[in-house]
């Protein structure tokens, strides 16, 4: 179009010139409304995130988890990776709240937590709040936590974890999603932290990592024995 537009008036634009800035200026156009279109939406990916690095591991609790819930999780990751501190607890994001169904969508809440990490870092979020996701053909599941595969941020719930044993639950789901921020995929060993929930919840059934997923975290500086 904008060849047919310099051919066309080429009386008025002479030299090569002339006909160049109008192609900017097009460009220029072009540019502008596919960025300030009030419809347009741009998918932004999950950041990359340099695995072959030592993080510092963030728990970050949002208001209304207990201190003792927060202060067991750190003790028992913080054995595993020293790398772990524990934060001041914070308001969930306003803007995760999911209204229909009266709970926090989690893909939102790793969204944010990612883009607030400190660089070179992982955050955990650690809430009481219930947390959904899309699966598949459900718009609206509720999981016991989500986390970028691989990548910085990742959340877990106490929502769905039994009140009998909640600590360990909440432990062994922690460590779950972390190793998906470390790129372990879920695990068809039904014992290891990595086991898929399927829906439910199998962390009775877990009793720590499987000998090929301790393998790739202790190569990223987990101390797994």
């Amino acid at each position: 179009m904008i060849q047919i537009f310099c051919m066309k008036y080429k009386s008025y634009l002479s030299s090569p010139l002339p006909c160049l800035l109008f192609r900017v200026i097009a460009i220029s156009v072009v540019l502008a409304v596919l960025f300030h279109w009030p419809n347009a939406t741009i998918a932004v990916p999950p950041p990359r995130f340099d695995l072959r690095s030592k993080p510092v591991i963030h728990l970050q609790p949002f208001k209304g988890m207990p201190a003792e819930q927060t202060q067991y999780v750190h003790k028992m990751i913080k054995n595993l990776y020293a790398e772990t501190v524990l934060d001041p607890p914070i308001a969930l994001p306003a803007q995760a709240f999911y209204k229909p169904r009266q709970r926090y969508r989690a893909d939102s809440i790793i969204e944010w937590l990612s883009r607030k990490a400190p660089e070179h870092s992982v955050v955990v979020g650690l809430t009481s709040k219930d947390i959904s996701t899309t699966k598949g053909k459900v718009a609206d599941w509720g999981v016991l936590g989500l986390g970028f595969e691989p990548g910085n941020a990742c959340v877990v719930s106490t929502f769905r974890l039994s009140k009998r044993n909640l600590l360990d639950q909440l432990f062994k789901v922690s460590v779950h999603e972390l190793g998906h921020t470390q790129g372990l995929p879920h695990c068809p060993d039904k014992t290891c932290y990595m086991a898929d929930a399927e829906g439910g919840n199998p962390t009775d059934g877990e009793t720590g990592f499987c000998d090929q997923c301790k393998a790739r975290l202790k190569a990223k500086g987990w101390q797994l024995k």
